[in-house]
Protein backbone atom coordinates (compact mmCIF):
# COMPACT_ATOMS: atom_id res chain seq x y z
CA UNK A 1 0.00 0.00 0.00
CA UNK A 2 1.89 3.36 -1.03
CA UNK A 3 2.00 6.26 0.82
CA UNK A 4 -0.67 7.86 -0.77
CA UNK A 5 -3.80 5.24 -1.00
CA UNK A 6 -2.60 4.62 2.87
CA UNK A 7 -3.76 8.13 3.44
CA UNK A 8 -7.19 8.11 1.72
CA UNK A 9 -7.65 5.00 3.45
CA UNK A 10 -7.24 5.92 6.81
CA UNK A 11 -8.97 9.05 6.15
CA UNK A 12 -12.13 6.97 4.76
CA UNK A 13 -12.31 5.03 8.05
CA UNK A 14 -11.83 8.07 10.03
CA UNK A 15 -15.05 9.76 7.79
CA UNK A 16 -16.63 6.15 8.44
CA UNK A 17 -16.55 6.06 11.95
CA UNK A 18 -17.31 9.88 12.09
CA UNK A 19 -20.60 9.17 9.88
CA UNK A 20 -21.87 6.28 11.72
CA UNK A 21 -21.83 8.07 15.29
CA UNK A 22 -23.00 11.05 13.46
CA UNK A 23 -26.01 8.91 12.12
CA UNK A 24 -26.66 7.22 15.15
CA UNK A 25 -26.38 10.49 16.79
CA UNK A 26 -28.50 12.63 14.60
CA UNK A 27 -31.74 9.93 15.70
CA UNK A 28 -31.07 10.47 19.46
CA UNK A 29 -33.35 14.02 19.76
CA UNK A 30 -36.26 12.07 17.60
CA UNK A 31 -36.37 8.70 18.07
CA UNK A 32 -37.68 8.84 21.53
CA UNK A 33 -40.59 11.12 20.28
CA UNK A 34 -41.38 8.94 17.73
CA UNK A 35 -41.64 5.88 19.46
CA UNK A 36 -44.19 8.27 21.41
CA UNK A 37 -46.13 9.62 18.66
CA UNK A 38 -46.53 5.56 17.60
CA UNK A 39 -48.25 5.35 21.23
CA UNK A 40 -50.35 7.54 20.55
CA UNK A 41 -48.51 10.30 23.29
CA UNK A 42 -48.55 7.84 25.87
CA UNK A 43 -44.97 8.85 27.75
CA UNK A 44 -44.80 6.00 30.00
CA UNK A 45 -45.45 2.99 27.76
CA UNK A 46 -43.15 5.04 25.12
CA UNK A 47 -39.99 4.95 28.33
CA UNK A 48 -40.89 1.58 28.88
CA UNK A 49 -40.40 0.80 24.66
CA UNK A 50 -37.34 2.84 24.27
CA UNK A 51 -35.54 0.92 26.36
CA UNK A 52 -36.66 -2.27 24.86
CA UNK A 53 -35.41 -0.22 22.21
CA UNK A 54 -31.85 0.07 23.04
CA UNK A 55 -31.70 -3.20 25.07
CA UNK A 56 -31.91 -4.69 21.54
CA UNK A 57 -29.40 -2.57 19.82
CA UNK A 58 -26.68 -3.60 22.42
CA UNK A 59 -27.65 -6.99 22.04
CA UNK A 60 -27.50 -7.24 18.21
CA UNK A 61 -23.79 -5.68 18.79
CA UNK A 62 -23.26 -7.81 21.50
CA UNK A 63 -24.26 -11.08 19.59
CA UNK A 64 -23.17 -10.16 15.71
CA UNK A 65 -19.79 -8.07 16.19
CA UNK A 66 -17.37 -11.28 16.87
CA UNK A 67 -19.72 -12.80 13.25
CA UNK A 68 -18.55 -9.60 11.61
CA UNK A 69 -15.04 -9.48 13.18
CA UNK A 70 -14.57 -12.90 12.25
CA UNK A 71 -15.74 -12.34 8.57
CA UNK A 72 -13.46 -9.73 8.45
CA UNK A 73 -10.59 -11.73 9.26
CA UNK A 74 -11.80 -13.79 6.61
CA UNK A 75 -12.51 -11.89 3.48
CA UNK A 76 -10.87 -8.88 4.39
CA UNK A 77 -11.80 -5.78 5.70
CA UNK A 78 -12.90 -3.64 2.53
CA UNK A 79 -15.90 -5.98 2.14
CA UNK A 80 -17.19 -5.88 5.77
CA UNK A 81 -16.97 -2.17 5.93
CA UNK A 82 -18.49 -0.90 3.15
CA UNK A 83 -21.23 -4.12 3.07
CA UNK A 84 -22.54 -2.32 6.78
CA UNK A 85 -21.81 1.44 5.45
CA UNK A 86 -24.29 -0.12 2.94
CA UNK A 87 -27.01 -1.73 4.85
CA UNK A 88 -26.43 0.58 7.75
CA UNK A 89 -27.55 3.83 4.80
CA UNK A 90 -30.53 1.02 3.49
CA UNK A 91 -31.96 0.43 7.45
CA UNK A 92 -32.16 4.21 7.93
CA UNK A 93 -34.11 4.38 5.02
CA UNK A 94 -36.34 1.34 6.72
CA UNK A 95 -36.27 3.63 9.59
CA UNK A 96 -37.91 6.66 7.77
CA UNK A 97 -40.98 4.88 6.36
CA UNK A 98 -41.52 2.48 8.88
CA UNK A 99 -45.55 2.71 9.13
CA UNK A 100 -45.66 1.06 12.86
CA UNK A 101 -43.49 0.86 16.13
CA UNK A 102 -43.24 -3.02 14.99
CA UNK A 103 -41.12 -2.07 11.56
CA UNK A 104 -39.52 0.84 13.64
CA UNK A 105 -38.05 -1.73 16.27
CA UNK A 106 -37.01 -4.14 13.24
CA UNK A 107 -35.11 -1.66 11.99
CA UNK A 108 -33.06 -0.75 15.37
CA UNK A 109 -32.72 -4.30 15.39
CA UNK A 110 -30.82 -4.44 11.98
CA UNK A 111 -29.05 -0.98 13.66
CA UNK A 112 -27.36 -2.85 15.65
CA UNK A 113 -26.01 -5.90 13.01
CA UNK A 114 -25.11 -3.00 10.18
CA UNK A 115 -23.27 -0.59 13.17
CA UNK A 116 -20.35 -3.32 13.81
CA UNK A 117 -18.28 -1.21 11.32
CA UNK A 118 -16.18 0.34 14.11
CA UNK A 119 -14.76 -2.97 15.27
CA UNK A 120 -13.51 -3.68 11.73
CA UNK A 121 -12.41 -0.10 11.32
CA UNK A 122 -10.27 -0.60 14.92
CA UNK A 123 -9.37 -3.93 12.99
CA UNK A 124 -8.30 -1.98 10.05
CA UNK A 125 -6.29 0.92 11.98
CA UNK A 126 -4.29 -2.41 13.50
CA UNK A 127 -3.65 -3.67 9.83
CA UNK A 128 -2.19 -0.58 8.08
CA UNK A 129 0.00 0.77 11.46
CA UNK A 130 3.31 -0.55 13.27
CA UNK A 131 2.75 -2.20 16.68
CA UNK A 132 4.12 1.11 18.04
CA UNK A 133 1.76 3.78 16.78
CA UNK A 134 -1.34 1.44 17.16
CA UNK A 135 -2.12 4.05 20.17
CA UNK A 136 -2.13 6.91 18.03
CA UNK A 137 -4.26 5.59 15.27
CA UNK A 138 -7.05 4.14 17.69
CA UNK A 139 -6.68 7.72 19.19
CA UNK A 140 -7.93 8.94 15.67
CA UNK A 141 -10.90 6.23 16.00
CA UNK A 142 -11.99 7.78 18.89
CA UNK A 143 -11.61 11.47 17.95
CA UNK A 144 -13.43 10.29 15.40
CA UNK A 145 -16.42 8.80 17.62
CA UNK A 146 -16.11 11.95 19.78
CA UNK A 147 -16.42 14.41 17.03
CA UNK A 148 -20.17 12.68 15.90
CA UNK A 149 -20.96 12.49 19.64
CA UNK A 150 -20.73 16.74 19.10
CA UNK A 151 -22.00 16.97 15.99
CA UNK A 152 -25.27 14.13 15.82
CA UNK A 153 -27.53 15.32 18.65
CA UNK A 154 -27.28 18.82 17.80
CA UNK A 155 -27.84 18.56 13.46
CA UNK A 156 -30.73 16.00 15.02
CA UNK A 157 -32.25 18.16 17.10
CA UNK A 158 -32.48 21.01 14.30
CA UNK A 159 -34.02 18.48 11.66
CA UNK A 160 -35.86 17.01 14.01
CA UNK A 161 -37.67 20.64 14.40
CA UNK A 162 -38.30 20.53 10.31
CA UNK A 163 -39.51 16.89 10.56
CA UNK A 164 -39.45 13.98 12.96
CA UNK A 165 -38.57 11.93 10.26
CA UNK A 166 -35.93 14.00 8.47
CA UNK A 167 -33.10 13.49 10.43
CA UNK A 168 -33.15 9.87 9.25
CA UNK A 169 -33.15 10.57 5.72
CA UNK A 170 -29.98 12.84 6.40
CA UNK A 171 -28.40 9.84 8.17
CA UNK A 172 -29.27 7.44 5.10
CA UNK A 173 -27.77 9.68 2.95
CA UNK A 174 -24.62 10.15 4.72
CA UNK A 175 -24.13 6.54 5.10
CA UNK A 176 -24.93 5.47 1.28
CA UNK A 177 -22.35 8.49 -0.10
CA UNK A 178 -19.75 7.56 2.22
CA UNK A 179 -20.33 3.29 1.49
CA UNK A 180 -20.25 4.81 -2.43
CA UNK A 181 -17.00 7.00 -1.71
CA UNK A 182 -15.11 3.85 -0.44
CA UNK A 183 -15.92 1.63 -2.90
CA UNK A 184 -13.29 4.28 -4.82
CA UNK A 185 -10.63 4.75 -2.07
CA UNK A 186 -10.64 2.00 -0.13
CA UNK A 187 -7.63 -0.46 -0.45
CA UNK A 188 -7.89 -4.15 0.84
CA UNK A 189 -5.81 -4.08 4.14
CA UNK A 190 -5.62 -8.08 5.29
CA UNK A 191 -3.67 -9.85 2.61
CA UNK A 192 -4.83 -13.16 1.51
CA UNK A 193 -2.23 -14.59 3.15
CA UNK A 194 -2.79 -13.16 6.55
CA UNK A 195 -6.30 -14.33 6.86
CA UNK A 196 -7.52 -16.85 8.69
CA UNK A 197 -10.60 -19.84 7.86
CA UNK A 198 -13.81 -18.89 9.11
CA UNK A 199 -15.37 -20.95 12.09
CA UNK A 200 -18.54 -20.22 14.01
CA UNK A 201 -16.69 -21.56 17.20
CA UNK A 202 -14.27 -18.43 16.90
CA UNK A 203 -17.52 -16.30 15.56
CA UNK A 204 -20.21 -16.67 18.28
CA UNK A 205 -20.35 -14.32 20.88
CA UNK A 206 -19.53 -16.72 23.59
CA UNK A 207 -16.13 -18.53 21.37
CA UNK A 208 -14.79 -15.10 20.10
CA UNK A 209 -14.47 -14.09 24.14
CA UNK A 210 -12.18 -17.73 24.72
CA UNK A 211 -9.74 -15.39 22.20
CA UNK A 212 -9.23 -13.29 25.14
CA UNK A 213 -8.28 -16.32 27.37
CA UNK A 214 -5.31 -17.17 24.79
CA UNK A 215 -2.37 -15.03 27.01
CA UNK A 216 -2.82 -13.79 30.60
CA UNK A 217 -2.14 -10.67 30.15
CA UNK A 218 -4.85 -10.08 27.73
CA UNK A 219 -7.44 -11.40 29.73
CA UNK A 220 -6.43 -9.21 31.93
CA UNK A 221 -6.43 -6.15 29.70
CA UNK A 222 -10.24 -7.41 28.98
CA UNK A 223 -10.86 -7.38 32.60
CA UNK A 224 -9.60 -4.08 32.74
CA UNK A 225 -11.66 -2.90 29.51
CA UNK A 226 -15.24 -4.11 30.92
CA UNK A 227 -14.77 -2.60 33.95
CA UNK A 228 -14.24 0.81 32.27
CA UNK A 229 -17.17 0.12 30.07
CA UNK A 230 -18.89 -0.75 32.91
CA UNK A 231 -18.24 2.58 34.61
CA UNK A 232 -18.86 4.52 31.46
CA UNK A 233 -22.30 3.92 30.98
CA UNK A 234 -23.53 6.09 34.02
CA UNK A 235 -23.36 9.01 31.78
CA UNK A 236 -25.84 7.10 29.11
CA UNK A 237 -27.78 6.14 31.77
CA UNK A 238 -28.52 8.53 34.46
CA UNK A 239 -27.04 11.81 33.14
CA UNK A 240 -29.74 13.86 31.74
CA UNK A 241 -32.12 12.43 34.74
CA UNK A 242 -29.45 13.49 37.15
CA UNK A 243 -28.49 17.13 36.14
CA UNK A 244 -32.42 17.79 35.79
CA UNK A 245 -32.86 16.20 39.24
CA UNK A 246 -30.15 17.64 40.82
CA UNK A 247 -28.98 20.97 39.39
CA UNK A 248 -31.99 22.09 37.43
CA UNK A 249 -30.85 21.90 33.85
CA UNK A 250 -32.70 22.21 30.76
CA UNK A 251 -32.23 20.53 27.27
CA UNK A 252 -30.05 22.72 26.03
CA UNK A 253 -27.18 22.98 29.24
CA UNK A 254 -27.33 19.24 29.19
CA UNK A 255 -26.32 19.16 25.20
CA UNK A 256 -23.61 21.89 25.60
CA UNK A 257 -22.26 19.80 28.50
CA UNK A 258 -22.61 16.43 26.58
CA UNK A 259 -20.85 18.79 23.63
CA UNK A 260 -17.86 19.92 26.14
CA UNK A 261 -17.55 16.08 27.01
CA UNK A 262 -17.59 15.42 23.02
CA UNK A 263 -14.61 17.75 21.93
CA UNK A 264 -12.37 17.39 25.19
CA UNK A 265 -12.54 13.86 24.92
CA UNK A 266 -11.72 14.67 20.49
CA UNK A 267 -8.99 16.58 22.18
CA UNK A 268 -7.07 13.94 24.09
CA UNK A 269 -7.75 11.17 21.65
CA UNK A 270 -6.88 12.98 18.62
CA UNK A 271 -4.11 14.94 20.14
CA UNK A 272 -2.68 13.87 23.37
CA UNK A 273 -2.53 10.10 23.05
CA UNK A 274 0.12 10.43 20.26
CA UNK A 275 2.03 12.45 22.96
CA UNK A 276 1.83 10.43 26.07
CA UNK A 277 1.93 7.70 24.60
CA UNK A 278 5.04 8.65 22.86
CA UNK A 279 6.88 10.12 26.32
CA UNK A 280 4.99 7.07 28.78
CA UNK A 281 4.44 4.21 27.19
CA UNK A 282 1.00 2.82 26.71
CA UNK A 283 0.67 1.17 29.95
CA UNK A 284 1.06 4.38 31.63
CA UNK A 285 -0.80 6.46 29.70
CA UNK A 286 -3.56 3.61 30.45
CA UNK A 287 -2.98 4.22 34.02
CA UNK A 288 -3.45 8.33 33.76
CA UNK A 289 -6.88 7.71 32.22
CA UNK A 290 -7.96 5.02 34.55
CA UNK A 291 -7.34 7.73 37.00
CA UNK A 292 -8.63 10.55 35.80
CA UNK A 293 -11.80 8.63 35.46
CA UNK A 294 -11.78 7.79 39.05
CA UNK A 295 -11.29 10.97 40.24
CA UNK A 296 -13.84 12.82 37.53
CA UNK A 297 -16.75 10.02 38.73
CA UNK A 298 -15.94 11.31 42.36
CA UNK A 299 -16.14 14.88 41.24
CA UNK A 300 -19.43 14.23 39.12
CA UNK A 301 -21.10 12.15 42.14
CA UNK A 302 -20.09 15.17 44.86
CA UNK A 303 -20.54 18.27 42.82
CA UNK A 304 -23.31 20.47 44.84
CA UNK A 305 -24.18 22.77 41.72
CA UNK A 306 -23.72 22.74 37.88
CA UNK A 307 -20.54 24.44 37.71
CA UNK A 308 -18.53 22.16 39.71
CA UNK A 309 -19.62 19.43 37.62
CA UNK A 310 -18.44 21.27 34.50
CA UNK A 311 -15.15 22.53 36.27
CA UNK A 312 -14.47 18.48 36.59
CA UNK A 313 -15.14 17.89 32.85
CA UNK A 314 -11.44 18.85 31.80
CA UNK A 315 -10.20 16.16 34.72
CA UNK A 316 -12.77 13.69 33.41
CA UNK A 317 -11.79 13.99 30.00
CA UNK A 318 -8.22 12.71 30.37
CA UNK A 319 -9.83 9.03 30.83
CA UNK A 320 -9.85 9.38 27.09
CA UNK A 321 -6.59 8.02 27.32
CA UNK A 322 -7.43 4.50 28.67
CA UNK A 323 -9.40 3.54 25.41
CA UNK A 324 -6.50 3.92 22.64
CA UNK A 325 -4.06 2.57 25.22
CA UNK A 326 -5.55 -0.54 26.22
CA UNK A 327 -6.72 -1.45 22.50
CA UNK A 328 -3.26 -1.21 21.61
CA UNK A 329 -1.76 -3.25 24.39
CA UNK A 330 -4.59 -5.67 23.62
CA UNK A 331 -3.34 -5.54 19.70
CA UNK A 332 0.08 -6.50 20.88
CA UNK A 333 -1.47 -9.85 22.13
CA UNK A 334 -2.51 -11.50 18.64
CA UNK A 335 -1.73 -12.43 15.27
CA UNK A 336 -2.63 -10.20 12.19
CA UNK A 337 -5.41 -13.08 10.70
CA UNK A 338 -7.12 -12.38 14.37
CA UNK A 339 -7.48 -8.85 14.70
CA UNK A 340 -10.92 -8.67 13.43
CA UNK A 341 -11.57 -11.44 15.60
CA UNK A 342 -10.26 -9.18 18.96
CA UNK A 343 -11.88 -6.36 17.70
CA UNK A 344 -14.87 -8.27 17.71
CA UNK A 345 -14.47 -9.41 21.16
CA UNK A 346 -14.09 -5.63 22.73
CA UNK A 347 -17.27 -5.16 20.86
CA UNK A 348 -19.02 -8.00 22.49
CA UNK A 349 -17.75 -7.16 25.95
CA UNK A 350 -19.21 -3.80 25.44
CA UNK A 351 -22.43 -4.92 24.55
CA UNK A 352 -22.32 -6.82 27.66
CA UNK A 353 -22.50 -3.43 29.61
CA UNK A 354 -24.57 -2.02 27.44
CA UNK A 355 -26.90 -4.50 28.56
CA UNK A 356 -26.27 -4.40 32.30
CA UNK A 357 -24.94 -0.99 32.94
CA UNK A 358 -28.36 1.14 32.01
CA UNK A 359 -30.22 -1.22 34.41
CA UNK A 360 -27.80 -1.01 37.24
CA UNK A 361 -27.27 2.75 37.58
CA UNK A 362 -30.77 3.39 36.90
CA UNK A 363 -31.78 1.12 39.92
CA UNK A 364 -28.63 2.70 41.82
CA UNK A 365 -30.15 6.64 41.27
CA UNK A 366 -33.29 5.57 41.82
CA UNK A 367 -32.99 4.24 45.16
CA UNK A 368 -30.61 7.19 45.98
CA UNK A 369 -33.28 9.52 45.37
CA UNK A 370 -35.79 7.80 46.67
CA UNK A 371 -38.04 9.43 49.92
CA UNK A 372 -36.38 8.23 52.75
CA UNK A 373 -34.00 6.44 51.38
CA UNK A 374 -31.27 8.77 52.84
CA UNK A 375 -28.95 8.42 49.77
CA UNK A 376 -26.93 10.40 47.65
CA UNK A 377 -27.88 11.70 43.91
CA UNK A 378 -24.36 11.03 42.85
CA UNK A 379 -24.37 7.43 43.98
CA UNK A 380 -24.57 6.15 40.28
CA UNK A 381 -21.05 7.87 39.62
CA UNK A 382 -19.62 7.07 42.97
CA UNK A 383 -20.19 3.14 41.80
CA UNK A 384 -18.80 4.31 38.26
CA UNK A 385 -15.94 5.73 40.17
CA UNK A 386 -15.53 2.25 42.45
CA UNK A 387 -15.41 -0.50 39.23
CA UNK A 388 -12.74 2.30 37.86
CA UNK A 389 -11.21 2.40 40.38
CA UNK A 390 -10.91 -1.33 40.59
CA UNK A 391 -9.83 -1.36 37.29
CA UNK A 392 -6.91 0.95 38.07
CA UNK A 393 -5.83 -1.68 40.89
CA UNK A 394 -5.60 -4.45 38.29
CA UNK A 395 -4.13 -2.47 35.57
CA UNK A 396 -0.70 -1.45 38.16
CA UNK A 397 -0.59 -5.38 38.26
CA UNK A 398 -1.82 -6.34 35.20
CA UNK A 399 -0.64 -4.18 32.44
CA UNK A 400 2.97 -4.24 31.92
Amino acid sequence: MTRSPRKAAIAFIFVTVVIDILALGIIIPVLPKLVEEFMGGDTSRAAAIYGAFGTVWALMQFVCSPIVGALSDHVGRRRIVLLSCLGLGLDYVFMALAPSIGWLFVGRVISGITSSTIATAFAYMADVTPPEKRAASFGMVGAAFGLGFVLGPALGGVLGSVNPRLPFWVAAVMALANALYGFFVLPESLPPERRAPFSWRRANPVGSLTLLRSHPDLLGLAGINFLYLLGHTVLPSVFVLYAGYRYGWDAKAVGLTLALVGVGSMIVQGLLVKRVVARFGERRALIFGLVAGTVGFIGYGLAPNGTLFVAVVPVFMLMGLFGPSVQALMSHHVRPHEQGQLQGANASVMGITGMVGPVLFTQVFARAISSGAGGVPGAPFLVAAGLTFIGLVLAARTAR
